[in-house]
């Protein structure tokens, strides 16, 4: 089974120096028909105005990952981490017992745009913890964050994988899911056909689909491709 969340569906915020997209309930957004996908909980596509960000706040028992699209971002944690995380690279912090933190764009001029991502881990209480890369594969399918960090993935705290999907104009990919396993695709740029055993979605950026029940799906780039894949238990 394919569901499709279309871009223009997401929820909406404007704050004036942050506009963000939900594809999940989230802040003031609230729909009890998506409030995550098995252990996703959090998509948001935030854009930061110059010289703005988030204040110092506090997170628990919570897997956070970011990927700059455009910009940087300056990140500083309880735990003693400042970072900064220019576009391409990924960014976990594993909440664990509790951390505080804050993201700023510390360009005077420039826009920020990131994907912040939550996933519920299947540990509580353990000690937070920082982990930052860029991923230089030219592969279409290169592993972002695993449960064990293999092939240098960064290391996440539940039975679950990212993986970064890239693929060029009109080409195709075959991708078998595994048994009791759910994918979920966030498109980040292109267009993507995804076929099913017996049905067929196309995205486009800002698009997601929840994929439950599958085995084998047919992939189709009508566009240069980037998108998110999440393998989920």
């Amino acid at each position: 089974m394919l569901q499709r969340r279309a871009a223009e569906a997401r929820g909406a915020a404007d704050f004036g120096w942050l506009k963000s997209r939900h594809t999940f309930s989230f802040g003031r957004y609230y729909d009890p028909a998506f409030m995550g996908f098995r252990s996703l909980r959090v998509i948001n596509d935030d854009w930061v105005a110059p010289a703005a960000g988030f204040d110092t706040h506090g997170h628990r028992d919570m897997e956070i990952i970011s990927l700059v699209l455009e910009g940087e971002i300056a990140h500083k944690d309880s735990a003693g981490h400042s970072e900064t995380l220019p576009a391409g690279e990924f960014q976990l912090m594993s909440a664990g017992s509790g951390i505080y933190h804050s993201e700023f764009n510390p360009s005077a001029t420039k826009p920020l745009r990131f994907l912040q991502i939550w996933i519920e881990p299947n540990v509580q209480g353990q000690a937070p913890r920082y982990q930052q890369k860029r991923f230089e594969s030219t592969s279409p399918l290169t592993l972002i964050a695993s449960p064990d960090g293999q092939e240098g993935s960064l290391e996440l705290r539940q039975d679950a994988a990212l993986w970064q999907l890239k693929l060029q104009k009109d080409q195709q990919l075959e991708h078998a899911i595994g048994n009791n396993r759910y994918v979920y695709v966030h498109l980040v740029q292109g267009q993507l056909q995804i076929q099913g055993a017996e049905q067929q979605v196309q995205l486009l950026p800002g698009d997601g689909v929840a994929i439950s029940q599958e085995q084998l799906l047919q992939l189709h780039a009508s566009a240069d491709v980037q998108a998110l894949w999440f393998d989920l238990p």
